[in-house]
């Protein structure tokens, strides 16, 4: 299956059940990996930080509640109707002020080292799977990121464990590639989230190019069997 670029299409239909399949398409435990997520890219206390592709807002959020100190908070995406979503969560969870732009990734309205860091969850395998636009987005990142500013990714990934993904992928098959387009009456979406998270990189694919890209140092960490992980990548 090739990736479709632009997948704004895609995006702007599946507002109303993303959250609900990115639950069910993680057991749960989406939330909890953003809040690992969120923790890293405060660790070194930044005074701004983006959420890049932020779809409904859960990570742009989650640093804003997480942080505890005056902390710059911006959402991009280029889906309106998933920003949309993410502004009204914004103001029934009573953050502080998140600033949602709408914007491209390959092209961010942002001057050069902008954001102490960036983080993205779930959506970097957008960007970079089968993706033309791959490298000016990656490049993109590691202009508005300041200088030892961190990059920190949670996606899907590929277990280890030969028998371990045989099922993770025919999970993702029935439950996102069938269950979600019988949801969502979006069957085409679901069936490319299905297959990009299938067949996505490997961390340690993904750890080299980053730093082929031009990131200093690239880590990751392995999550629940090796189906997802969270990388950090510092400028």
């Amino acid at each position: 299956m090739k990736a479709k670029y632009p997948l704004k299409e895609i995006f702007d239909a599946i507002p109303a059940s993303y959250d609900a399949m990115n639950r069910l398409m993680t057991l749960g435990m989406d939330q909890w990996w953003r809040r690992r997520a969120a923790r890293i890219c405060l660790e070194k206390r930044p005074a701004s930080v983006m959420d890049l592709c932020c779809g409904t807002g859960d990570l742009a959020i989650l640093l804003a509640v997480t942080a505890g100190y005056d902390l710059s908070v911006t959402g991009l995406d280029f889906s309106g109707a998933m920003l949309e979503v993410a502004v009204k969560k914004s103001s029934l969870k009573k953050t502080g002020p998140i600033r949602f732009v709408t914007g491209d990734a390959a092209s961010l309205p942002f001057p050069d080292e902008t954001f102490g860091a960036v983080a993205i969850a779930f959506a970097f395998r957008n960007l970079t799977f089968r993706n033309s636009r791959r490298d000016p987005a990656i490049r993109e990142i590691l202009r508005v990121l300041k200088p030892g500013g961190r990059l920190v990714i949670v996606e899907s990934s590929q277990p280890a464990n030969r028998l371990i993904r045989f099922f993770f992928r025919r999970y993702l098959a029935f439950t996102v590639g069938f269950l979600g387009g019988l949801l969502s009456g979006d069957r085409g979406a679901y069936r490319y989230l299905a297959y990009s998270a299938a067949h996505f990189h490997t961390p340690e694919e993904l750890r080299i190019m980053l730093l082929e890209a031009g990131f200093q140092t690239v880590s990751f960490r392995r999550l629940f069997f090796g189906a997802a992980a969270i990388h950090l990548a510092v400028k």
